[in-house]
Order: C-alpha cells, then sequence, then structure tokens
C-alpha cells in the first residue's frame, strides 16, 4: 500500500528524511524514533503534504502529493490541535466526512459509526472549546475514521488519553488492522506500542536502522548479548551449574536481591531450550525468569544509542 524509493526530503539546510526505501502493506505497524528522527515528516510525505526532494513516494500505486483521490482513501490524524474551537465535535467530524466525499444521504450514519467507535457520542452536541486534550484526540480520530479509509495514519494518536482511553484507541486500531487495513502509528510510548503490534519502523537522523518484526530485530543485534533474569534458592549453586554451560558469556549475583542473577548469552534460544531440563534435572527451585532484553524499549536503545 506504501511504498518508498531512496526518499530524501530537505528543508534548507537540514535533512529530515535520508534516502529512505521501504515497503508498507496490511497491518498495524508503529514507527518509532526519538524526536528529530525524521517520523514527522516521513508521515506528511506518505499522506501527500509534502513532496519528496530526492525518490520516489508511492501510495496505492500513485504519487500522493496534490493527489486528492489519494487523499479521500487515507484517514490522518496530526499531532498537532487542528480542531475548530467553536464548532461542536459532531460539526467537525461532520465537516471532514464531507470533505472526503461522503454523500448526503450517508453522511449522518456514518459520522454516529465514527462517533460510536471513539466513545464520543455523548459529548458530540459540545464545542470543541470546552474538550480535554483526551477528548480533542477522541474526536480527532473519529474524523480520521468517517470516510472509511484503507490507510490510517496517526501522529502520537495515544497522547494526552487516560489509561482506560489509551486502551480503548489502542483496541480500534488493533481491530482496523484485523480488516485488512494499513494503519501507521507514531509513537514515542513503547511499552503501549508493544501491546499493539511487533511490526516497527525504526528511525534516527532521518534514517530508518530497522524494520520489522521486533524479536527478529532483536535476535539480529549480535553486539549485545541477551540478558536473562532468574530468581531462585541456591541462586550461587545455580550461577556455578550456568557457568558451565558453553554459550554463557557470564553469569552476575544481584546486588539487590539476594536470590537474583542475570546471565548473559549470544544463544538465547539455545539457553531456553536447555535450561528447563537443567531445573529439573538439579532440582533448583526457580520462581521467576523473564528476559529484560527482549523487548522493544531495549531494542530501542540499542539501534539509536548503541
Amino acid at each position: 500500500m506504501i511504498s518508498l524509493r531512496h526518499v530524501s526530503r530537505w528543508y534548507g539546510q537540514v535533512l529530515g528524511v535520508n534516502d529512505v526505501t521501504c515497503n508498507l502493506g496490511p497491518g498495524l505497524t508503529a514507527l518509532l524514533g526519538p524526536n528529530g528522527a525524521g517520523k514527522s515528516t516521513l508521515i506528511k510525505l506518505i499522506t501527500g503534504q509534502l513532496r519528496p526532494t530526492t525518490g520516489v513516494v508511492s501510495v496505492f500505486g500513485e504519487r500522493p502529493f496534490g493527489n486528492t483521490g489519494i487523499m479521500r482513501r487515507i484517514g490522518y490524524c496530526p499531532e498537532i490541535e487542528t480542531c475548530y474551537e467553536e464548532m461542536t465535535g459532531g460539526d467537525f467530524v461532520r465537516m471532514l466526512a464531507a470533505m472526503a466525499g461522503i454523500s448526503r444521504t450517508e453522511v449522518e450514519s456514518k459520522v454516529r459509526a465514527a462517533l460510536e467507535a471513539v466513545r464520543m457520542m455523548e459529548h458530540a452536541s459540545r464545542r470543541i472549546g470546552a474538550y480535554s486534550k483526551g477528548m480533542r484526540q477522541r474526536i480527532k480520530m473519529a474524523q480520521a475514521i468517517v470516510h472509511d479509509p484503507e490507510l490510517l495514519v496517526l501522529d502520537e494518536p495515544l497522547n494526552g488519553l487516560d489509561p482506560v482511553g489509551r486502551r480503548e484507541i489502542t483496541d480500534l486500531l488493533v481491530r482496523w488492522a484485523e480488516m485488512g487495513r494499513c494503519v501507521l502509528v507514531s509513537s514515542h510510548i513503547l511499552h503501549e506500542v508493544e501491546q499493539m503490534t511487533r511490526s516497527i519502523v525504526l528511525m534516527d537522523r532521518g534514517r530508518i536502522r530497522a524494520m520489522g518484526d521486533i524479536y527478529q530485530i532483536r535476535a539480529l543485534i549480535d553486539s549485545h548479548p541477551h540478558r536473562i533474569s532468574i530468581r531462585a534458592e541456591d541462586v550461587r549453586g545455580l550461577a556455578r551449574r550456568l557457568l558451565d554451560m558453553p554459550y554463557i558469556f557470564s553469569v552476575r549475583l544481584s546486588q539487590q536481591d539476594p536470590n537474583a542473577l542475570e546471565v548473559e548469552t549470544p544463544s538465547p534460544d539455545r539457553f531456553y531450550d536447555e535450561f528447563p531440563a537443567i531445573v529439573l534435572r538439579d532440582g533448583y527451585r526457580v520462581s521467576a525468569f523473564e528476559s529484560p532484553d527482549n523487548n522493544l524499549e531495549a531494542v530501542f536503545q540499542y539501534l539509536v544509542k548503541g
């Protein structure tokens, strides 16, 4: 649905996006990166708000810049506030629905469906100027989905939402992706992205540093052995036993918890396969077992700062 080929975008002397090449299809993909990484520029290129300085951006096989036909197939929720303070939420969504080409006979049913999807129907008659930050986010989501777009692009859609609102919007985006739509979500809230999807595009300094399944990406970062935390009785005896394994780099006892240790290994799959047999055979009592490395936060830090 989205294709970029050697795309760069300059702002005078500042490089926003640098030689980006990628393809995005159906499903939910998270666009991640620190401030200034180029995420917003990439989103504006995909949604046709910017023309690339070099390279080719293609959405549904066409160039999106100035292409109203493509724009009507895209739902866009910007990070910045773009609402009209004096309008009611319902009128705002209704206006955007009409601009998207929805017929007069369908507009009311479409608006109602969008407002109900984001839990804003009971607040539709209130002025946007009286909305909280979370309500503004929800009404922006409603206008993004009201015309039933094939591609949904959202820039920091969870900002300002309370925990319940974040859960509801996350569930909505996951359902949208499960219907075969393409959903691209820009975010810096890593633990919430991890609940949405395993598919990421990680940007830093205008370039794509990694793309694909988060766990496959972590497996390829060979310069950083996997850390595995274990809590057990006889932790010193277990540490000595683990050091006998040829693919264990190190075993460190925790200074905070006398019953905990941390293992470093370049072969986590082999360790996961063999560790249960060691525990059962040698009679170690293990109460906790997890990898602080096998998550999005760790991958993000390794790729951006490592």
